[in-house]
């Protein structure tokens, strides 16, 4: 079988419910989630020690999930009852958020994405998973699209920044501090 099928060479794509050009919003939007779901996929492969057996199954869960809000975001018009991306998605995200905050040093300044390889992969996919948002957000002015979506890549967002940060705590290493920042969090 051949993956390519010459139509797509005049600058369309198809979209499920019609067909938009390359560069549509839609397209755009789901792009990005596909981009960040191939640096997921670099973070999990650089997971290989036992410290970080329970993360790659929830970046495994992720992958999936991915592939659901980019569906999501595919459909021209799809009816609510459809949609993949559930509100339950994102509290889930949230009690992972609570357990691998609880495993970091207190954030007292603003942190440059660094100090492990895994960590700074890990904030690639903070950065992709925000620019995907963007975009859905720019999509969701224009057409109809899952709420929960938009929230989901909220919440990922989030979810990458705690686990970058856990990753740089279980490799014994340091955040890396932006040294001309002042205090700027208040800790509870």
């Amino acid at each position: 079988m051949a993956i390519y099928t010459r139509t797509g060479d005049q600058g369309e794509t198809s979209v499920i419910g019609g067909r938009v050009g390359k560069d549509d919003v839609r397209v755009e939007a789901y792009g990005t989630i596909d981009e960040l779901n191939c640096f997921v996929g670099q973070a999990r492969s650089l997971m290989e020690d036992e410290r970080f057996a329970d993360v790659r199954e929830q970046l495994l869960e992720i992958q999936h999930e991915l592939f659901d809000c980019g569906s999501d975001l595919a459909f021209v018009k799809l009816s609510e009852n459809r949609y993949k991306v559930k509100s339950e998605m994102a509290v889930r995200l949230e009690g992972w958020i609570d357990a691998l905050q609880a495993e970091n040093p207190v954030l007292e300044r603003f942190i440059l994405p660094g100090g492990s390889q895994l960590s700074s992969v890990l904030h690639v996919c903070r950065t992709v998973c925000r620019r995907a948002e963007r975009r859905a957000v720019t999509l969701a002015r224009s057409a109809e699209v899952n709420p929960e979506a938009v929230i989901y890549l909220n919440r990922l967002s989030d979810y990458f920044f705690a686990l970058a940060r856990a990753a740089n705590t279980r490799l014994n290493i340091a955040d890396v501090e932006y040294v001309r920042s002042k205090k700027v969090f208040r800790n509870k």
